[in-house]
């Protein structure tokens, strides 16, 4: 089975957390192609797609919704795994969802959404960045959760294969 996991990102944060999901995937039998969603020109040979955006300033990077947008009627007729990666902090800020998720979900039938907290390096940001990260009061710092990053591929895996020997609780001795 032939997956893409596409990503949009400015700072490189969200393309590592989509590598530890290809890399599960990958793990989990399937063939996948990492590509960064500038560089994707459709889905038509793919089986299943993962696609994940930055969260800045409440809204998915231009890149990765112009990719869902234009490749809408593909996506309905393959599974499609929505992302988010953005909120730092304990407890995370911003603490609401992007408001443009849940229509985004809806739209390509997507079989699951996840937001994951992110990584916040203020000297790589712009002005602008840097003056909404201040208004928001979002503390520096790496906050993401490979293992729930890990789990989460691993339910899409289950999803695309089967649960694995792993996690029905099998061993190689019985």
């Amino acid at each position: 089975m032939k997956v893409l996991v596409a990503y949009g990102s400015r700072h490189g944060a969200t393309v590592e957390v989509a590598a530890a999901i290809a890399s599960t995937l990958r793990g989990a039998g399937a063939d996948v192609e990492l590509r960064s969603v500038s560089d994707v020109g459709g889905v038509e040979q793919y089986d299943a797609v993962v696609v994940g955006s930055a969260v800045y300033m409440g809204r998915w990077v231009e890149e990765a919704r112009s990719f869902l947008a234009s490749n809408e009627a593909a996506l309905l007729t393959r599974p499609t795994w929505l992302f988010s990666t953005g909120p730092v902090g304990t407890p995370p800020v911003p603490s609401a969802e992007a408001p443009e998720v849940e229509s985004m979900v809806r739209r390509v039938r997507a079989g699951g959404h996840r937001t994951f907290p992110g990584k916040l390096t203020r000297s790589e940001l712009g002005l602008l960045e840097r003056a909404a990260v201040a208004i928001v009061k979002a503390p520096d710092g790496d906050y993401r959760d490979w293992p729930a990053v890990a789990a989460w591929a691993d339910e899409i895996g289950e999803s695309l294969f089967g649960p694995s020997a792993e996690s029905a609780g099998q061993t190689s001795g019985e």
